[in-house]
């Protein structure tokens, strides 16, 4: 038996790779959720994060690797990318929003009351869902994916995918408005966290910057005046029209879409600055 999967592994090297981590990876989420429960999972989230990461730091460690390849080594320099992530993540969000405000007329209010325990409590719990996303998405097949294709092609595919788990789900099937909003941002910010990835060449820069893109969503700028956000929207606009509709997607994606072509020109700037990194 043994003899048999040496030949096979020899024979399909690449196949190899992408099932052992997509069977490691599905036994991590399994695990997680058998353990992610109760008070554990009301108190410390982060089961299924450090599983996934057990899980990337073993295939990296049978290729005689370290986690080094995804920037997950605690240097300063990489460290540092995460809060810096979490601010343009949280600042980009804010942009588009403003963006939206123009284009629709609404407006910007302070909330008065804020709920601090409530806001940063929302870091602490959104951070291991955007970890997992990142392991998943932006991680060790990603990268293996790149490194036996090409950018465009694992951009495509890993772009679909992460799409995917979003709009596949009864609630967003149900709202046609939500679906063609969702299949065309998530796309996009993909690209955004995957050209964090490549340019800062670790995973700190995507996770920081998905962080802070999900919680400015609940806790920087909503719909509503609740407590839980710095700001909220008042006389929030309603699309009576396809046109109307697809100009707010192409507005707000295209705030994102320049911070990505920013981040993506990081050399550029640099050099042109006279600065290292």
């Amino acid at each position: 038996m043994s003899c048999i999967m040496k030949k096979i592994i020899s024979k399909y090297p690449t196949l190899f790779r992408f099932v052992l981590a997509t069977v490691l990876f599905a036994l991590a989420l399994f695990l997680s959720g058998l353990i992610n429960k109760g008070d554990l999972k009301a108190y410390f989230p982060y089961a299924s994060a450090i599983l996934l990461g057990i899980a990337t730091w073993l295939l990296y460690k049978t290729e005689k690797k370290s986690l080094r390849e995804i920037g997950l080594n605690f240097s300063l320099r990489n460290s540092s990318f995460l809060p810096l992530g979490v601010l343009i993540g949280a600042i980009t969000f804010l942009a588009a929003k403003y963006a939206r405000a123009l284009y629709t007329g609404e407006s910007f209010n302070i909330t008065e009351t804020i709920n601090y325990s409530a806001i940063l409590y929302g870091l602490y719990v959104i951070l291991p869902t955007v970890a997992v996303e990142e392991f998943l998405f932006r991680g060790y097949l990603f990268k293996k994916t790149i490194e036996k294709s090409n950018v465009i092609i694992a951009n495509i595919i890993f772009s679909i995918l992460f799409m995917l788990i979003h709009v596949l789900d009864e609630n967003t099937m149900n709202n046609k408005g939500m679906m063609i909003f969702l299949i065309i941002s998530i796309p996009v910010g993909h690209l955004l966290f995957a050209t964090a990835l490549l340019k800062s060449k670790t995973l700190f820069f995507p996770i920081g910057l998905h962080l802070g893109n999900n919680w400015a969503t609940q806790h920087l700028i909503t719909d509503s005046n609740t407590g839980n956000s710095f700001l909220y929207i008042t006389n929030n606009a309603s699309f009576d029209t396809w046109s109307a509709f697809m100009g707010f997607i192409l507005i707000f994606n295209g705030v994102f879409l320049l911070v990505t072509s920013i981040i993506w020109k990081w050399d550029y700037f640099f050099k042109t600055k006279g600065i290292k990194e």
